[in-house]
Parts: C-alpha cells; structure tokens; sequence
C-alpha cells in the first residue's frame, strides 16, 4: 500500500470516529428526552426505559454508521485541498481516481456492518420490541408501580402511588388510588398494601388501615369508609393484537413472500449499504475547494447531496409500496442514477486537471 493510501485511511478512521461519538452523543440525548417524556406521561415504566432506548439506539445506528463514513472522508479530503496538500499529491503524479482505492478499502469493512445491521440485526430488534411492547401492555395495574411516582391506568382513568414497596414480598406503604367510575371519583388511601394471587389465579391488591372517599366533583354529596382491609381486583389490559409488519420480518421471509410491501422493506434494507458506499465515493469530488468560490460552498453543496440522496430511498420505499415500481426498478433508478451522476463529476474533474496541466 502506498504512503498516500496508508495516510489516508488513517486519518478517515479518526475523523469518522470522531463524527461517530459525536453524532452517536447527540441522538443519545435526543432519545433519552424522548423516552423519559414518554415515562414522565406515564406512557412507559421506569423498567421500560432502558431497553426502549437500546432498541432506539440500535435503529439508528446504520444512519449514524453511514453519516460517519461519509464525514471521515469527505473532511479527511477537504483538508487535503484546504491545506494544498491535495495539489502536492495531484502534482507529483496522482490523479482523483488513485483516492478511489483507500477509500473503499476504508469504506467497504463499513458498509458490511451497515448490511449486517440492516438486514439481520435491525428485523431482530424490531421484533422484539414488538415482543416487549406486548408484555408491557398486557399487564395488570399493579405491575407498574413505582415508590415516588405516579402512574396511570386504564386510559388515565385510574392514578396510583406508593410512597416505598418491597419487591420481596410485594407488599407497599402509603398507598393512594384514584379512579373514576360511572361519573364518580374515588379516592382511596391506605397506610399498607399486598399484591396477592388467588387460587384461581385473578391478581388482586389487599389494602390495609385505610379509607375511601367516593363522590362527584363539585358536589357535597360524597361517602367515606375506613376499613381495616380492602381487596381490589387488578383487571388485566388486553394486549393489542400483533400485526405482521414488514420490518420485522426477516430477509428470507421477505424474498419467499415478494408483497409489495416485503419488496419496500428488502429495498430499503439493500439501499443502506449501496448508498453508504456511493456517498463515500461522491465525497471525493466534493472535497473540492474552489479559492475563489469559498470554503462553505463545498460543504453545503455535501450536505445537499447526502440529504436528496437519503430522501430519495424513502421516498423509493413508499413508490414500491404502492406498486408505482418495483424493488429493482427503484433501485436502478436511485443508485443507478447516483452512480452516474458519480462519474459524471469524476470525468469533469479528471477533464478540468487534465485542462489545468495543459494551459501550464
């Protein structure tokens, strides 16, 4: 491997390496927001919270790996030319196809991770957050009570809240409920409380040494009880029935079963890696600086490329989806023509050095 190839691959590996913590950091903080917004509505528990955002995490990460690719080498090159370090190397003999090889060696060992992911690891994940999703809805009232915080039940119908529980043998302190039922409100509180199974197996809540207010709101008409102990039965939610979705279906199960909605996702799952490695290659043109057109204008012009490209697969998606054309249709016609428009730049570039050395 040549001193050019060597130098280059390196400083790709810790520029896209820098881009990958750095974009990695900030959708971390993003899902995180997200996800503790949705625990704080009550809408996932506490115990929900970390493995929602490992699948989040993971759905992202072929969109954080090939954004990283794409950086590493685009601003690797640009410095290249920022520092004149690209007119040495052009000089000495080198033309803009020689950085062609270093950056698919660079490029390749990434771009099958991203089909890795896309293709097996991501049907899998989804699939069983699909999975989680169920388990957790599924469950009784009870099940996500948690010392110091509020939790709805039943559509927001029901609110409960324990001030400290014993996970050993379910048992919780200072219970209160809130519910309403046929226009009515009650209120129960209670200084302790059990989460019991009967022999039939229906789960109840037992409370102990406590009272129940039940009225309307607004009005002075209302009862109150003290009882010494008070059984609730926990009624358990009905999952929501599963629906096949495509996402999270595997590949084979997506080539045996060609619907057109199998056909968008298997698309989508091959555009990912074609176009990691496709914009790889489009940022060694657009590394290109011109003195007199300013710095910014390489850059923004990247950033327009990546974006129309990254839109134009999702919107491929959603034409297989509705029959508009098919999975290889689509393909031919998003990466094929990226691809020609990829070496159409090339040849301007090679055609303008060639145009250079002649008037010198």
């Amino acid at each position: 491997m040549r001193i050019h190839q060597r130098a280059l691959i390196r400083e790709m590996t810790v520029t896209a390496g820098y881009a990958l913590a750095g974009l990695a950091a900030i959708v971390a903080v993003t899902l995180v927001a997200r996800i503790f917004g949705r625990a704080a509505l009550g809408d996932l528990g506490p115990q929900a919270i970390l493995p929602f955002i490992g699948f989040s995490l993971l759905q992202m990460t072929p969109v954080l790996l090939s954004l990283s690719l794409f950086m590493g080498v685009f601003l690797t090159l640009n410095r290249y030319w920022r520092d004149s370090e690209m007119v040495i190397w052009l000089s000495s003999g080198l033309n803009h196809l020689d950085w062609i090889r270093p950056v698919l060696l660079f490029a390749l060992p990434i771009c099958l991770t991203i089909a890795l992911l896309s293709m097996v690891l991501l049907p899998w994940a989804a699939q069983k957050r699909t999975t989680y999703e169920s388990y957790l809805s599924s469950r009784d009232d009870s099940s996500g009570l948690s010392p110091g915080l509020f939790v709805e039940a039943a559509g927001g119908k029901k609110v409960y809240f324990v001030e400290a529980a014993n996970g050993l043998d379910n048992r919780v302190r200072n219970l209160f409920i809130r519910a309403e039922l046929q226009g009515r409100t009650g209120i129960i509180v209670a200084q302790h409380g059990q989460r019991l199974t009967m022999a039939n197996g229906d789960p109840f809540l037992v409370l102990e040494n406590g009272r129940r207010y039940e009225g309307k709101p607004g009005s002075a008409d209302y009862r109150m009880m003290e009882f010494e102990r008070y059984s609730i039965r926990l009624e358990p939610n009905i999952a929501k029935p599963r629906t096949d979705k495509a996402r999270e279906r595997s590949t084979l199960d997506l080539l045996r079963q060609p619907t057109p909605e199998n056909q968008a996702e298997w698309g989508w799952r091959v555009g990912y890696p074609l176009s990691a490695l496709i914009l790889a290659l489009f940022a060694i043109p657009l590394s290109f600086i011109n003195p007199r057109a300013g710095r910014s204008l390489s850059i923004l012009f990247a950033i327009l490329v990546y974006a129309i490209y990254n839109n134009l697969i999702g919107l491929s998606e959603g034409w297989v989806a509705h029959q508009s054309l098919t999975a290889g249709g689509s393909m031919l016609l998003i990466h094929g023509s990226m691809t020609a428009i990829l070496a159409l730049i090339f040849w301007l570039r090679m055609r303008g050095a060639a145009g250079l050395r002649l008037a010198r």
